[in-house]
Formats: C-alpha cells, sequence, structure tokens
C-alpha cells in the first residue's frame, strides 16, 4: 500500500471503519480491509510521532528543553 498524506490516510481509515461497521462485508474481505485500517492506523501514528517530534525541537530553548501540550483553541 502506497501511503498518502496523513489528511488523505484519515479519510480512508474513516472510510474503512464505516464500511467495517455496516457488517455487510464477506469474511476476507472484512479482514482484508482490517488489516488496512491497521496499516493506515500506524502510519497516522507514526506521522503525529514525528511532528510531535518537530514541535519539540522548535519549542526547545536553548538553555533547557521545554515542551508545552497542544490544546484545542475553544469556540
Amino acid at each position: 500500500m502506497k501511503m498518502k498524506s496523513f489528511e488523505d490516510s484519515v479519510k480512508s481509515l474513516e472510510k474503512l471503519i464505516e464500511e467495517l461497521e455496516q457488517g455487510d462485508l464477506p469474511l476476507e474481505e472484512a479482514l482484508k480491509k482490517f488489516e488496512e485500517g491497521v496499516k493506515l492506523i500506524k502510519y497516522c501514528n507514526k506521522k503525529l510521532d514525528e511532528a510531535e517530534q518537530k514541535i519539540e525541537i522548535i519549542l526547545r530553548d536553548e538553555k533547557e528543553p521545554k515542551t508545552a501540550p497542544f490544546e484545542e483553541p475553544e469556540g
């Protein structure tokens, strides 16, 4: 499977989840889609870890490293 962008991978994963939740796939096809979903999850987690590492590098202070938790804006 060729990996797409993070955003495209999340969209593909959402589509796979919808298809699996419908419950009308033959077993072999469901297993194939489940396996594809696991690969997408691993890929997305890797990309999120990489982004977190980049953020930590950006936030590093010259004297001591610091990190700040990501907080979504309210509203």
